[in-house]
């Protein structure tokens, strides 16, 4: 039997190894899996582990330019690598360099009509060319205002020389503005950001050399933030700046050795008076960079769908370090979560129709550098092609002040300005998969926190792209070294990421890109 079985065994051998005639079989197709498959890779267990790391006291609070900032950017691109998602930039690079240059308090001195002025206690200087400026007249301008409805500058040439304006705008015998023709006052003339641009504006526009701003209810304030040993970080120019407005806060001592009753006087006039205005600035250059990386759209590769949030915060302030966890890395987490999810996509066989690009920006609390440099300097990929920009700015915790609602919130801002389809997608997905409550509290164009022009997706909008910015809302750590990630609500997190991402992907799968029917000029 032993024999027999031998043999047997021998012959099934031979049979196998004579063979000559190989048979492979087909690797097993993946299964196809769905838009919620990949959205539930987004955990608040990953979110959490990650926000550990990159909100830690390590990163110093990840201040523009600093060593902290450098150590969160390498944090970035380690968690690209280690998905292989490549770099948007050539040769793998997925540093997009931003030049800055950082700016200290200047070397500033006036005196008018003999009398010297200090810096901090009676102006503060925002900007100015390097030299002197020696003058026998300033020009008083009451509002500084420039419109169809009301001008300053009426028969009045201000080329070459000082002007001095106040805040506020006027009002008609009824004590209506006469801008916005009601009883409240128009953004761009009173609302204090927007008149520092808008006034100083028409005033570089029309020629002045440079440019005194009295409004005594913010002076303590400005002079207490930006005066003495300030320093403040910008986009580095090319641009020769020696023909640049010197332009300053005054105070009410200053404002009235020009114009004594400038409280109540408007008219405008020419004001004889020996004045001395000298500038020295103190400029640093400092690098920084955006992060970028990008998934291949399958079908439309040349059409870009952009997800940003802002990877900086603002360092190590008296000892103490900020470390950002709502602000913003909540954004950042969310964005590596994100572009997990679709990668898991891609390698599925299932990758977006159109090109999906991770960008994270540095300088945002510098005054949205970052996201600055790459849509106005040096885009990556054509603003033409760019469908969207979905942004993500705070979106781990709940706002205080928002009572009675339910936690499963996110505040979104912009969806509707540019687009009617991107707003009406938002809200569709937003029903079929995640049942987030969408507040538009801050859409309002009266809100007075404009917030729609204060975080990077404005610098998409202002180029006619449509946008969407995701926002919790502002709390008592904003800003302060209490916004540590043990206070991150993950579960709301994690829901609010979910959203983004079926959004995102909405838009890179549809047949058509979206329509800009709202287009604007920017402000």
């Amino acid at each position: 039997m032993k024999k027999l079985l031998s043999l047997i065994a021998i012959s099934a051998l031979l049979v196998s190894c004579g063979s000559t005639k190989q048979t492979t079989t087909a690797a097993p197709a993946k299964p196809a899996m769905t838009v919620e498959d990949f959205a539930k890779t987004i955990t608040a267990a990953e979110l959490k582990e990650a926000l550990y790391i990159y909100a830690s006291d390590e990163f110093e609070g990840r201040d523009t330019g600093e060593p902290g900032q450098k150590k969160a950017v390498e944090f970035l691109k380690k968690h690209y690598v280690d998905l292989n998602i490549p770099a948007a930039l050539p040769n793998n690079d997925y540093f997009q360099e931003v030049p800055l240059e950082k700016t200290g308090a200047p070397e500033v001195s006036i005196s008018i009509n003999g009398k010297d002025f200090k810096a901090v206690d009676d102006f503060v200087s925002f900007a100015g060319s390097n030299g002197t400026l020696t003058t026998d007249e300033i020009v008083y301008v009451g509002y500084g205002i420039e419109d169809e409805k009301y001008s300053s500058y009426k028969d009045i040439d201000v080329t070459g020389k000082i002007v001095l304006f106040k805040n506020g705008e006027p009002k008609d015998k009824d004590g209506k503005y006469i801008i916005s023709g009601t009883e409240e006052s128009t953004g761009k003339w009173s609302n204090m950001r927007e008149e520092f641009s808008s006034k100083s504006g028409i005033a570089k526009e029309k020629g002045a050399k440079a440019a005194l701003y009295y409004n005594p209810d913010i002076y303590g304030m400005v002079a207490q933030r930006f005066g003495s040993g300030r320093t403040s970080i910008g986009l580095k120019s090319t641009e020769d700046k020696e023909d640049q407005m010197s332009f300053m806060l005054v105070n009410t001592a200053l404002a009235e050795a020009i114009v004594s009753n400038i409280s109540t006087n408007n008219e405008s006039k020419t004001v004889k008076v020996p004045v001395n205005l000298s500038y020295k600035s103190v400029k640093e250059d400092i690098n920084s960079e955006n992060v970028v990386a990008y998934i291949k759209g399958s079908e439309k590769p040349e059409e870009y769908i952009v997800i940003s949030a802002h990877l900086d915060h603002v360092g190590v302030q008296d000892g103490k370090i900020y470390n950002g966890a709502d602000d913003d890395g909540s954004g950042s987490v969310a964005m590596l979560e994100i572009a997990e999810a679709f990668k898991k996509a891609a390698e599925n066989g299932q990758a977006p129709k159109r090109s999906v690009v991770f960008l994270h920006v540095t300088g945002e609390e510098k005054g949205l550098l970052g996201s600055r440099y790459y849509t106005d300097m040096d885009p990556i990929f054509p603003l033409e092609n760019t469908v969207a920009n979905l942004n993500i700015d705070m979106i781990g915790r709940t706002d205080p002040k928002r009572e009675g609602g339910d936690r499963n919130y996110v505040y979104l801002i912009g969806s509707d300005k540019l687009s009617t389809e991107l707003h009406n997608i938002s809200e569709e997905v937003n029903k079929k998969y995640t049942n987030v409550e969408l507040d538009y509290k801050f859409n309002d164009e009266n809100d007075p926190n404009r917030f729609y022009y204060r975080s990077d997706h404005y610098n998409f909008a202002k180029n006619n792209i449509p946008v969407i910015f995701y926002f919790n809302g502002t709390h008592d750590d904003y800003h302060q070294h209490t916004d540590t990630p043990d206070k991150i609500e993950y579960d709301l997190l994690e829901n609010r990421t979910r959203l983004i991402f079926h959004t995102a992907w909405e838009l890179a799968n549809r047949a058509e890109r979206i329509v800009v029917d709202k287009a604007t000029d920017s402000e």
